[in-house]
């Protein structure tokens, strides 16, 4: 959908959003909010503080993880410190858009480092796209989630051309074996599949969050926990500012990632999504199993697995969205209200690596 475009549901007056924090908060004290005269005798010495409910809800919705005790930092956009009026910054189900100049790094790291967390990296580097790898993992050593353990998992057919970069302390690079498939969009298409096997049989066991990112792209500038959440999708470069019908969705209602004209919110990038990892299984789960449907019944949706991904963040939203400063496309000049890059394509030919 259009940044600025509401959506085609019948207008409805919506609360402000910390309304409806606070409405569905209140079950954490009830007493807060009954006649004066009641309180007395309904509070008991564990309840919660109303204010301290509707913070720990808000990191919730932030990242994706429960609050076990206070919560002592800002999160945007809901912080008046860090707001842009330029662009939306946040999506009718109240799930933040994280763009430059929206969040506080030192504040997010001051709450995300006692966690201890690992956060996981998959990208796939099948054929002629082996060569990405090096540029991809020095780019991120630098960039991406500095202070931070990370694993970095590589699919490849061919793991004995994957080069050795040097790594940070509490990092490390495995290669994850895959069959080599004749045609690019088979490739595409098994991702979601072999994402998930992985899931269930090693990375659940060695992560927190799992971000599953393209080899042909390059940090340019820091990537860090104001990405992290429950489920995270990345708004596509080339239709973040135009109107949704011109949304590449697969529009045949006989394919599994069918969404009806005149429907739908943002349009995907299939370069760029993640989360807590027990949410990224279920997704690439839900999403392996439309594209099996399509295929028994002999169809290749529009744009591969990026359309069953568009069909699955219609009917489930993510909880978080990363502005297209993280998928850029080089290709394409940078409006002003795309005041860095962060993560960019490679300028390649497409021909050339797909024969």
């Amino acid at each position: 959908m259009e940044l600025g475009r509401e959506p085609t549901s019948p207008a409805k007056p919506t609360p402000s959003p910390m309304r409806q924090l606070a409405s569905r908060a209140t079950h954490c004290r009830p007493s807060s909010l009954a006649p004066h005269h009641q309180r007395r005798s309904q509070a008991t010495p564990h309840s919660t503080p109303l204010h301290t409910c509707i913070i720990q809800r808000l990191f919730h919705i932030y990242t994706g993880l429960r609050s076990k005790g206070a919560v002592l930092f800002c999160l945007p956009p809901f912080s008046s410190s860090f707001r842009r009026q330029d662009v939306l910054t946040l999506t009718p189900w109240l799930a933040p858009i994280v763009w430059e100049g929206t969040f506080n790094s030192e504040l997010l790291d001051s709450a995300y480092k006692p966690l201890n967390l690992t956060i996981g990296v998959t990208a796939f580097a099948t054929g002629k796209y082996t060569k990405f790898v090096g540029r991809f993992v020095e780019s991120a050593e630098k960039l991406f989630m500095k202070g931070y353990r990370v694993n970095y998992y590589i699919f490849t057919n061919d793991p004995q051309v994957i080069p050795r970069v040097q790594l940070q302390p509490g990092r490390s690079l495995r290669i994850v074996p895959i069959k080599k498939y004749s045609h690019w969009q088979e490739i595409s298409m098994r991702r979601m599949e072999a994402i998930n096997r992985h899931i269930a049989e090693v990375s659940h066991q060695e992560v927190n969050y799992l971000f599953c990112l393209d080899i042909d792209m390059v940090f340019h500038n820091p990537w860090g926990v104001e990405t992290l959440g429950e489920m995270v999708a990345a708004i596509h470069p080339g239709y973040f500012n135009v109107p949704r019908s011109q949304f590449p969705y697969e529009r045949r209602s006989s394919s599994a990632a069918f969404i009806p004209d005149r429907q739908g919110d943002f349009y995907y990038a299939g370069a760029v999504f993640g989360g807590l990892v027990k949410q990224v299984y279920e997704f690439t789960r839900a999403c392996h199993m439309t594209i099996l449907a399509d295929k028994a019944n002999g169809i290749m949706a529009a744009w591969q697995e990026e359309s069953h991904l568009n069909r699955h963040f219609f009917s489930h939203k993510p909880s978080k969205l990363l502005s297209p400063e993280y998928v850029w496309d080089d290709t394409k000049p940078r409006p002003p209200e795309v005041r860095l890059i962060r993560f960019s394509t490679v300028n390649k030919n497409y021909k050339e690596l797909r024969d």
